[in-house]
């Protein structure tokens, strides 16, 4: 029988109802993201008359979600940015050469004295006196071993220790390089993410290619480089003891020892131990503050084990200097006056408000593992942006009337019920990406212009049907009932396969290529639920007021 219980068709008009409700922001798209820009701003730093003002833009009663534009429509920065992994090998040898000094003193006696060699940067190099000692110096760098943390390297060890002619020679495995690769590019996406959001731009993209490169679109930024100044700084924050200061570069600093520049005073520079004491990834909190004379500067905090290691050196080195080096510059070098406890203290330098300011976010971001080459940048212009949206309006304009004539044209009053249902499908489209905060990119319109034109696919195979059914005799009611019966498997292959192409699409593709899935996938779903249900609901209701004894399709 052509009927649908009531419960049913309450909740098709109520999808269809909050689904355009989603949509409606869209319309009005500059008031809105004022509004919700206000919102954003009065939550940080308290409301004001202008932000009051831009609140009231909207009502607060109805949604105030929207469809986020992409980099191609809002214009903004592009990079494509290589992470240097292989630092972060140097690092872990450097800093795993106090912890092979520590371990071999107590062996002095089989094997001598003990040297650090100059090596390269993923090896550590360390000389023994006493070559009959080998055996047991290889054995005692061993037991420092871990096992690698890591999927694809359960069972293994993180270091390979060998010795030849009175020298050890310590390496990283190759299973510990995999595992520190993935930690490197993990650990760096989250970081670039945090800066780029401490910012509060709008939707950025931030995606791994590959093996060792990063993606970066931001909408709405001035240039790449000002994006650039953001996210390319590693911040990299280390405590480091002093051995000398001078103003020759080019001076030996000895093997352990390495030679920075001061940034404040032009022309000196020191000569640091390069085990650091304490690193910034131990920091646990860094924020914008004036020291005793009122000058701008940075205070942070030390999580437990950085506050024991800076209050244990700072208890056994009163006297001494210890610089504060940031990304290879030695920001400041005080002389440690006592005991430092607690594990907190401030940083100060030639500071200005907003660069102390900065310094802050870098460092409470946490610092990028490793450096990053920027292997390309675009900086789009929003006129381009505004060029595309309006090309963009007008392709889905022409689309879309044509449709709509093709289907009135073609099936009359029939082909009427399709058009209300495609204009219904279209406000779903925009309520579903705005309920699930989806990036609207120029592919993304292009998926919604292919939707348009699919959209009415299904209807052209349920009227076709009952126009057979017409034909061979059946009485209104039993045809319009079989040809959405009979057309029903059709409709399913045909938007099922399509939708495992956008699923696929999506999984493997990136950018341009995910937002033109995701409007295709989503315009699927809305394609077949107002096929299946809204076009046969109004068509039933439209049947049940007219009782016609003839149908024409």
């Amino acid at each position: 029988m052509l009927q649908i219980d009531l419960w049913k068709r309450v909740v098709i008009w109520a999808v269809c109802a909050i689904g355009l409700l989603l949509a409606i922001p869209n319309a009005f798209y500059s008031k809105v993201e004022q509004h919700n820009d206000a919102l954003a701003a009065i939550e940080v730093s308290g409301s004001t008359d202008e932000l009051d003002a831009m609140v009231a833009l909207w009502p607060e009663f109805l949604p105030s979600g929207l469809v986020n534009l992409g980099l191609d429509l809002r214009g903004g920065a592009h990079l494509l940015a290589e992470v240097k992994v292989a630092d972060v090998y140097a690092a872990r040898m450097k800093s795993f050469w106090p912890e092979v000094r520590d371990a071999l003193r107590p062996e002095r006696a089989a094997i001598g004295t003990i040297r650090l060699q100059p090596s390269a940067g993923d090896v550590l190099k360390v000389r023994i006196s006493q070559p009959e000692g080998m055996a047991r110096a290889i054995e005692v760098v061993r037991g420092l071993s871990q096992q690698v943390v890591s999927l694809s390297g359960v069972g293994s060890s993180d270091i390979e220790v060998s010795g030849d002619d009175g020298v050890i020679t310590v390496r990283l495995s190759e299973a510990e390089k995999r595992a520190t690769d993935e930690r490197t590019m993990q650990q760096s996406l989250e970081i670039i993410r945090r800066r780029i959001d401490e910012v509060g731009t709008r939707e950025p993209t931030i995606q791994r290619q590959g093996t060792d490169r990063i993606l970066i679109q931001v909408p709405g930024i001035g240039s790449a480089a000002e994006l650039k100044a953001i996210i390319g700084t590693t911040a990299q924050l280390t405590f480091q003891p002093v051995v000398s200061r001078g103003s020759n570069a080019n001076a030996a600093p000895g093997v352990g020892n390495e030679i920075m520049p001061s940034l404040d005073e032009e022309g000196q520079y020191y000569t640091l131990e390069s085990a650091p004491v304490v690193t910034g990834e131990e920091l646990v909190d860094a924020q914008p503050a004036f020291d005793q004379n009122g000058r701008p500067a940075v205070s942070f905090r030390f999580n437990p084990t950085g506050a024991r290691k800076f209050g244990d050196y700072t208890a056994e080195n009163i006297g001494n200097p210890f610089a504060i080096v940031l990304d290879a510059e030695v920001i400041s070098a005080p002389v440690i006056q006592s005991h430092i406890a607690g594990g907190s203290g401030i940083i100060t330098g030639n500071f200005s408000v907003e660069e102390s300011t900065n310094l802050a976010v870098l460092l409470r971001a946490g610092a990028l593992p490793a450096g990053l080459d920027f292997l390309e940048e675009r900086t789009i212009g929003p006129e381009l942006g505004a060029d595309s949206i309006q090309a963009g309006q007008i392709a889905c304009i022409v689309a879309f009337v044509g449709v709509l004539v093709f289907m009135f044209l073609s099936y009359g009053t029939f082909g009427l019920f399709a058009n209300i249902a495609l204009i219904i499908n279209v406000g779903l489209i925009f309520g579903l990406l705005s309920m699930v905060g989806a990036t609207l990119t120029l592919p993304g319109i292009a998926g919604i212009v292919l939707t348009i034109g699919m959209a009415v696919d299904a209807n052209v195979l349920v009227f076709e049907r009952i126009r057979e059914e017409v034909k061979s005799a059946k009485g209104p009611a039993r045809a319009i009932d079989l040809g959405y019966e009979k057309a029903l498997s059709a409709i399913i292959d045909a938007n099922l396969t399509t939708f495992i192409t956008a699923v696929i699409l999506f999984v493997m593709g990136s950018g341009p290529v995910r937002g033109f899935a995701i409007t295709l996938g989503l315009g699927i779903l809305t394609s077949v639920f107002t096929a299946i249900f809204v076009t046969r609901l109004i068509v039933v209701m439209w049947f049940e007021r007219k009782r016609p004894k003839t149908l024409e399709v």
